[in-house]
């Protein structure tokens, strides 16, 4: 990967939706090489999907909780119950399994503390091996999902 596509994959992330021709001028390219840069990302798997930001709040998904999970036990079978189990609950936005103690951390999105409180209840407690939650409500987005560095 040369500086040519890290400045594709750059403009990319701010704005997956420009024309190939103003992607191009801003690279210092012309469009076939543009498009064939593009294409060659796409299957090195440099690129790996696009997609629309939206805001959660459009959706009525004004609550949002940290979740850090300790497991009774760390065995395999327990491990990949709980991470087939979380991957299927559609307000579990990222999900992590971290080195150390708790075992995962959740990002979960809600409409508010009571459909939170409801979630936790009645789908997260249920999570295959969970001994312990920890929650911690976000009070404010300080930096959001920013484009990664690619200089």
């Amino acid at each position: 990967m040369d500086a040519i596509d890290r400045k594709i994959l750059a403009e990319l992330q701010v704005q997956g939706r420009i024309s190939t021709t103003d992607l191009a001028a801003r690279v210092g390219l012309t469009v076939a090489p543009t498009h064939r840069r593009i294409r060659d990302l796409e299957a090195a798997g440099a690129i790996v999907g696009y997609r629309a930001v939206i805001d959660p709040k459009a959706l009525g998904l004004n609550f949002e909780a940290l979740v850090f999970v300790t497991m009774k036990q760390e065995d395999r079978a327990t491990l990949l119950g709980f991470e087939e189990a979380a991957a299927a609950v559609p307000n579990i936005l990222q999900a992590y399994r971290l080195f150390g103690d708790p075992d995962f951390l959740l990002r979960v999105r809600t409409a508010d503390l009571e459909s939170y409180t409801r979630l936790q209840d009645d789908v997260l407690a249920l999570l295959p091996g969970v001994q312990r939650f920890t929650s911690t409500l976000v009070m404010k987005d300080v930096v959001g999902d920013r484009p990664y560095p690619t200089g």
